[in-house]
C-alpha cells in the first residue's frame, strides 16, 4: 500500500544533527491535534508508533511543561500549548492587524468570514469569524486544507514556482482522497480536477469562488491581501456560506463587492502599520528544563522540553531571529539552540534563510485547531473538578446575564462533591446576583478583599465564597465559587481556609484564557 505524501510528515529521513525525542514530541502533538486533543497511550502507540514506553515519557514531558494534562489513561492536550501558535500568529502580525477588518465584515454580512495563508501546497486559517447558527460552518483556526479544494487555493497558486506545482501532484497521486488533511470529509470520486485551469482564472480575475469543492452545500469567495511591501499574496480573505443562503454565483453577484472594499481597508491598515514593537522574549527557560530534569529523572525528556521551548523564543517584533537571538531568550546553549532549529527546520515548522529563522505557518498544528474553539466553561472544567477534589466542596463558574433587571448570573459549569449532604445546582440555573457570592463578585468586582460572601441568603445552611474572572484585559467576564454546609465551615474558615484555594484556581483560569483569547473569540459556553 502506497503511504499518503501527507502536508504534515517529512518528505525525508532527518539529519544527523535532528533532536530524535523531539521529532518524536512533535509526533505526539500532531496525533493528539489529529484525535481532537484526547487519546489514550495505547492509542498514541498506535497512532504514531512509537514504543509505549516512549509514549509515557514523552507525555510524561508533556505534562510538565503543561502542554498536555493526564486524565486516567488519556493524555489531553491543554490551554498552555496553544502559546506555540500564538507565537507564530504574533510574528506574523496579521491576524491582529486584519482580523477587526474580518469581523466587522462578518457582523455586517451575517456571514462567515476568515483569513488563510499558504501552506506548502495547502492553506490554513489564521483567523475565524463564525456566525453561530444551526448550521454553520466549523474549520478553526490551524486547520489544514488542500489548495485544490477550496477558494483560496488558486490566488496562492498562482505564485507557485515549478517545484511547488510538482510537489502538488506528487502529493495528489499519492494522496487522492486527502486522507492528509484531518479537517476534511475525504474526496469523493466526482471531485473536481481543473484546479490548474482555477488557478490560471484567478490570475486573470483576481478573485476565485468554492462552489461545494469541500462538501455539497458549502460556497465560498475569495480575495487575496497583498503585502503592500512586496505586492505579493499576504493571505486570503474568505465570504464562506451554504447554498441554502447563497448560491456561488449570488456570492460573486452580491458579496464580492463588498469582500473586496474590506480587502481594500485590510492592504490600507498594512500599509500603514506602525513597525512591531518587540516584547520581551522568555527567559529563564533552560533553568527551569534543567530542575525538571533533577526533580524527575529519566521521565523527564529534557531534549524535547528545550527544543519547545525554542519556538515561544518567536513572536510580535521578534519574527525573523538569528541562531544568537534564539540562544539569548531561551538561555540555550547556541548547539542546542541549532540542533532544535535543525529539527524544526527538517519538520517544516522553521524556515531558514540569510542567517535568520522564522515560523512557518504549520506550528499552527500543534494543538491549535482543537482548542481554538474552547468556551470559557470548558477551560473552568478541569480546575473547578481539581478544586473539588481539594476542598471536596462543590464548586461553579457563573456569568451575568446581559439586559436582566435586577441583575442575574447563570451558571456556566459546575463540579459535584461526593457527599450526602451537599448542593446540587444545575447548569443554566439563574438565580439574583445579590443574593449569591457569585454575584456579589462580579457586582462588586473591585472591593478591596477582592472576594465575596453569601451566608444563608439563597437557602437556609447554604454558604459560599466567589472570586471574580478577569478577561485579558482586566474585565470580570465570570466568577467562581465554594459552596458549603453552614454546619462545615464558619464564615472565618470560609476565608482562610477556602479563599486561597479559590484565588489559586481563578488565577489558572485566568492565565488559560489569557493564552486561549489573544487570537480567538472565547464564548461562555
Amino acid at each position: 500500500m502506497t503511504t499518503p505524501l501527507s502536508p504534515a510528515a517529512p518528505p525525508h529521513d532527518p539529519p544527523a544533527e535532528a533532536v530524535a525525542p523531539l521529532v518524536r514530541g512533535v509526533a505526539v502533538l500532531t496525533a493528539l491535534t489529529e484525535a481532537g486533543g484526547t487519546l489514550s497511550a495505547s492509542a498514541l502507540e498506535r497512532r504514531t508508533g512509537l514504543a509505549r514506553s516512549t509514549v509515557d515519557r514523552i507525555t510524561a514531558t508533556l505534562a510538565r511543561t503543561g502542554y498536555v494534562r493526564q486524565e486516567g489513561r488519556d493524555a489531553v492536550l491543554t490551554p498552555r500549548v496553544m502559546e506555540l501558535g500564538n507565537a507564530y500568529l504574533a510574528a506574523l502580525r496579521l491576524p491582529a492587524l486584519l482580523g477587526t477588518h474580518a469581523d466587522a465584515l462578518a457582523d455586517d454580512l451575517d456571514e462567515s468570514v476568515s483569513l488563510a495563508v499558504a501552506d506548502r501546497d495547502g492553506i490554513r486559517f489564521i483567523h475565524q469569524a463564525t456566525r453561530r447558527r444551526a448550521m454553520s460552518v466549523s474549520f478553526r483556526i490551524g486547520d489544514l486544507l488542500p489548495a485544490e479544494r477550496t477558494a483560496p487555493g488558486p490566488l496562492f497558486a498562482v505564485e507557485w514556482t515549478r517545484p511547488e506545482w510538482t510537489h502538488w501532484r506528487a502529493r495528489r497521486a499519492t494522496d487522492p482522497t486527502d486522507a492528509g488533511f484531518p479537517a476534511l470529509p475525504p474526496r469523493g470520486t466526482t471531485a473536481d480536477d481543473d484546479f490548474e485551469a482555477r488557478a490560471e482564472r484567478a490570475r486573470r480575475d483576481g478573485w476565485a469562488l468554492d462552489d461545494q469543492l469541500i462538501e455539497p452545500g458549502l460556497v465560498a469567495v475569495s480575495v487575496p491581501v497583498r503585502d503592500p511591501h512586496t505586492g505579493r499574496v499576504a493571505c486570503v480573505a474568505s465570504i464562506v456560506s451554504h447554498t441554502s443562503r447563497h448560491t456561488a454565483a449570488d456570492l460573486r453577484a452580491t458579496l464580492l463587492p463588498r469582500l473586496r472594499e474590506a480587502v481594500t481597508a485590510m492592504e490600507t491598515e498594512l500599509r500603514e502599520a506602525a513597525p512591531p514593537r518587540p516584547g520581551p522574549p522568555p527567559s529563564g527557560l533552560a533553568g527551569w528544563t534543567t530542575a525538571s530534569k533533577h526533580e524527575l529523572g529519566r521521565d523527564f525528556v529534557e531534549s524535547l522540553a528545550r527544543g519547545l521551548t525554542v519556538l515561544t523564543a518567536f513572536g510580535e517584533g521578534r519574527a525573523a531571529l538569528t541562531l544568537t537571538d534564539v540562544a539569548r531568550a531561551t538561555g540555550l546553549a547556541r548547539a542546542t539552540a541549532r540542533r532544535a532549529l535543525i529539527t524544526y527546520e527538517h519538520l517544516g515548522l522553521v524556515t531558514a534563510r540569510d542567517r535568520t529563522f522564522a515560523l512557518t505557518p504549520r506550528v499552527l498544528s500543534l494543538g491549535y485547531p482543537p482548542l481554538s474553539r474552547t468556551t470559557l466553561a470548558g477551560l473552568a472544567a478541569p480546575h473547578l473538578r481539581a478544586l473539588t477534589d481539594r476542598l471536596h466542596e462543590p464548586t461553579a463558574l457563573a456569568a451575568p446575564v446581559p439586559g436582566t433587571d435586577p441583575a442575574e448570573i447563570q451558571y456556566l459549569a459546575v463540579a459535584t462533591a461526593s457527599r450526602v449532604l451537599t448542593v446540587d445546582i444545575t447548569v443554566g440555573t439563574r438565580f439574583p446576583a445579590a443574593r449569591t457570592s457569585l454575584g456579589r463578585a462580579l457586582l462588586t468586582p473591585d472591593e478591596p478583599p477582592g472576594y465575596a460572601l453569601a451566608d444563608e441568603e439563597l437557602e437556609s445552611g447554604l454558604r459560599s465564597i466567589a472570586v471574580p474572572v478577569r478577561d485579558r484585559n482586566g474585565r470580570p467576564v465570570a466568577a467562581l465559587n465554594v459552596a458549603t454546609h453552614a454546619a462545615r465551615r464558619t464564615l472565618a474558615e470560609c476565608v482562610t481556609d477556602v479563599l486561597p484555594h479559590l484565588r489559586t484556581t481563578a488565577d489558572h483560569l485566568q492565565t488559560d484564557l489569557r493564552l486561549t483569547s489573544r487570537f480567538t473569540r472565547v464564548p461562555l459556553t
